[in-house]
């Protein structure tokens, strides 16, 4: 598969050091690079290999308010900023491929780190990973604020409702009528209780799992991607999102169409008559791996588009790499899954090479890990509290909805009887 092919482009700006100025113009990705190149020239302003990456951040400063910095081996900082749809969704796919390009490629990721201590790469990592979790820590303070919101708007809801019950109370009875009882004799109404049986959901095993990649999860609109899996079942599709949780099920008789837009891109819909079509867009850096086992379970229902027909171009030139797709597959696809997931005797070598090439740990690095991991454990602890929290607003929130759904019922047939 050619290396040039476009995964995906992006409108922005480029900071120009040199002359000290942001220059508009357009950031393409593609399976092993990145480039840039200048709206009105076409000239290519910046192009980088994505082996030669050390670092990718979210970043902000004087000049702009959010952008995104790559930094290369060499200590070369590339500024991006004016991004659309949104900072986030370029940097989750950018970094998505780049680390499963690592992932892919333990030489390059050797090339990456040969310059650094194991203590040094340890100590990275968890920064990265101590940044991430009060990143989260501080989305999840605002949104524990925003259902405590939410919880005292459902409370006076329900004092409107005891209010308006009062008053229907006394439009059904009379003050001239001496019997103390409705005016109008209503039909016995079944209480409720306060727990109502809501619809759930079949648990679904993992029996049947062909394959599970990671991957980018968009639906009606790019700017709404995510984190998240994609897994390829026997009996159908499902999709996650990064805590694993399921965010769509598609049985396989209810998927009526998936595109293949590019080898890296696909999208599936399953439309519905008087409502909107369910759909979801998926971006992976192994999507090439799953195309050719959706062409062999939707063979009817899957369409290769203009980009991606040099995956047909590449299974008619080379026989021996299309093994898992074509009618071989089914019988074949999880033998297939299984010997790609195991390490060669060479990388196992290579990799016991590397760990004997990497210094033991200092003093001073063992202390800045433990200091690390200490701000780590409290922030997880805090993270626990916090989500027991949310479990339990939500869970009040579960009931006062479904309390004010009944009594807004309710209220809405004796108002009827009272016209």
């Amino acid at each position: 598969m050619s290396t040039n092919l476009r995964v995906h482009s992006w409108p922005c700006s480029y900071y120009l050091d040199p002359e000290k100025q942001w220059v508009p113009g357009k950031l393409v990705l593609t399976p092993h690079s990145l480039k840039f190149t200048v709206d009105k020239t076409e000239e290519v302003l910046v192009g980088l290999p994505l082996s030669s990456i050390t670092e990718i951040r979210k970043e902000s400063s004087l000049f702009i308010f959010s952008a995104i910095t790559i930094l290369e081996k060499d200590q070369t900082k590339h500024w991006f900023s004016s991004l659309q749809p949104s900072r986030n969704v370029v940097f989750n796919i950018i970094e998505h491929f780049w680390r499963e390009l690592l992932l892919s490629q333990p030489d390059t990721a050797a090339d990456i780190t040969s310059h650094m201590t194991k203590g040094q790469e340890l100590i990275g990592l968890m920064a990265n990973s101590q940044k991430r979790m009060e990143d989260t820590a501080k989305d999840l303070q605002q949104q524990s604020e925003q259902l405590d919101s939410v919880l005292k708007g459902l409370e006076k809801m329900e004092s409107d409702l005891d209010v308006a019950d009062r008053l229907l109370t006394e439009l059904e009875t009379p003050s001239w009528w001496p019997f103390g009882s409705k005016f109008w004799k209503m039909p016995a109404e079944v209480k409720l209780k306060d727990g109502v049986s809501l619809d759930t959901c079949e648990a679904l095993g993992k029996d049947g799992v062909v394959i599970t990649v990671p991957a980018i999860v968009s639906q009606r609109t790019e700017s709404h991607s995510k984190l998240g899996k994609f897994t390829v079942l026997v009996s159908g599709l499902e999709i996650y999102d990064s805590s694993s949780l399921l965010l769509h099920r598609f049985e396989k008789e209810d998927v009526d169409d998936i595109k293949v837009h590019s080898p890296y891109e696909v999208s599936i819909r399953q439309r519905f008559i008087g409502k909107p079509d369910v759909a979801y867009q998926l971006l992976s850096a192994k999507m090439p791996e799953v195309i050719p086992i959706l062409e062999v379970q939707f063979s009817k229902k899957i369409e290769l588009l203009e980009d991606a027909l040099v995956l047909r171009n590449k299974v008619g030139a080379s026989p021996a790499e299309s093994s898992c797709s074509s009618r071989h597959a089914a019988s074949t696809v999880k033998d297939c899954t299984t010997h790609r997931e195991l390490p060669t005797g060479g990388q196992e070598g290579e990799q016991l090479q590397l760990q004997k090439n990497w210094p033991l740990l200092s003093e001073e690095e063992a202390q800045e890990l433990t200091q690390i991991l200490s701000k780590m454990k409290g922030l997880a602890l805090d993270t626990e509290a916090e989500l027991e929290h949310q479990d339990a607003a939500l869970d009040g929130i579960t009931v006062a909805v479904d309390r004010a759904t009944l009594n807004v019922d309710k209220h809405n047939r004796r108002m009827r009887k009272l016209m």
